[in-house]
């Protein structure tokens, strides 16, 4: 064993030490190193990229040397917080890759270049793109239904619930409720400017007795029933109708959907603002009039 050991309260390397003001407040150990460091033995040496260059493999160990040879996976762990303050030196804050080469070699399945373990918090955009598990998630779920799960709400713990979406060739919305002693149903106010009225149906259901329901007008605000004998009181002439209503409508802020097109993939979808790999977020728009028209339900 040949180890050589030099023990001091403070390391200097250079002429400049930043840490000191008089009278030296350093702590026991401190180090002040003015020109790069090398740890290991990183990709850019003999040259550097950085203040602190780190590498997981060690350098070459001289043949004399009867020590254990260094062995690790990290370049660098902390056991403690990290605080990274950009400079704007660099194009990113913090890069982190896998390169192709590390990946091709590495044991135990596809490799992460970053894993979150608990919450994460942004503040500002992310931006994902469309790529790798991303991207076959999102290709399953446009070709598979789209569930809900929750645990069974009268059986409990033990047993689950599954609901899907209904699907369907149109962005459709609806409003549905209980009409009495009247022969109009209000829309919420804002399907004016929602919903196509080219676009309506009505389903209505008549409670307790047979009714003549029989729609006499309808638009994007209100419906109404047309009355008869069989729906008025005949001594004070007032409605008697009484029913179970479902007005469905096809939105009219956004394009209609483009049902049936050419291609292989979802990908190959004619309006590009759904696919993030060809139009960013902050300037898709579902209103391109290159792809509008009328709705894909069509009642006028």
């Amino acid at each position: 064993m040949n180890i050589s050991r030099t023990q001091t309260d403070k390391l200097l390397v250079g002429s400049n030490d930043v840490s000191y003001e008089a009278p030296d407040k350093s702590p026991t150990g401190t180090a002040v190193l003015n020109g790069p460091v090398y740890v290991g033995k990183p990709s850019a040496a003999p040259e550097y990229e950085a203040a602190l260059n780190v590498a997981s493999n060690g350098a070459p160990q001289n043949s004399l040397d009867t020590q254990p040879t260094y062995e690790s996976s990290l370049a660098i762990k902390s056991d403690g917080n990290v605080s990274i303050a950009g400079d704007a030196k660099t194009t990113d804050g913090l890069r982190v890759t896998m390169g192709a080469l590390h990946a091709a070699t590495f044991i135990g399945g596809t490799p992460n270049a970053v894993m979150v373990i608990g919450d994460m918090f942004v503040s500002g955009a992310v931006d994902c793109g469309n790529k790798g598990k991303l991207a076959a998630r999102f290709s399953a779920a446009d070709g598979r239904p789209k569930p809900f799960d929750i645990q069974h709400p009268t059986k409990g713990k033990g047993h689950r619930l599954r609901y899907a979406c209904i699907e369907g060739p149109e962005v459709g919305v609806y409003y549905r409720g209980r009409l009495k002693e009247s022969n109009v149903i209000e829309l919420p106010y804002y399907w004016k400017d929602l919903v196509d009225e080219n676009s309506i149906t009505v389903q209505l259901q008549p409670i307790g007795s047979n009714q003549n329901l029989v729609i006499q007008e309808f638009n994007n605000e209100f419906i109404v029933i047309a009355e008869d004998s069989t729906n008025t009181d005949l001594i004070t002439d007032l409605s008697t109708i009484d029913c179970f209503y479902h007005v469905y409508g096809e939105r009219k802020d956004i394009n209609p959907l483009i049902v049936e097109y050419e291609g292989d993939t979802w990908q190959d979808y004619p309006d590009p603002n759904f696919d993030p790999n060809k139009v960013d977020e902050d300037k898709r728009t579902y209103t391109d009039p290159q792809f509008a028209g009328p709705p894909n339900t069509y009642t006028a």
